[in-house]
């Protein structure tokens, strides 16, 4: 039986890991804490916001904000608990 290990680089660390998900299992906790702090921003936000407003009003990396705005599942967990929200980023 021949194993082949494949090591990604963390999307948010760079250090190098083996696992099937982007995030190494260090940074996965701070990633669900910003993805939480972000749903919760965009859904009480009641005018546009740049990705810079975005970072400044959470503290979120603007890097990581647009990795999370390119997630299909994230972006329909914020349209479910906010009808009629324009996600345009």
């Amino acid at each position: 039986m021949n194993l082949i290990m494949n090591f990604k680089k963390c999307l948010r660390c760079g250090c190098f890991f083996s696992s099937v998900d982007d995030i190494c299992p260090n940074c996965a906790p701070k990633d669900n804490f910003e993805m939480s702090k972000l749903k919760t921003f965009l859904t009480n936000q009641v005018e546009d916001a740049s990705v810079a407003d975005i970072s400044k009003g959470t503290g979120i990396d603007e890097s990581n904000i647009n990795r999370f705005m390119n997630n299909k599942d994230f972006i329909k967990a914020v349209k479910k608990e906010k009808k009629n929200i324009d996600i345009n980023l």
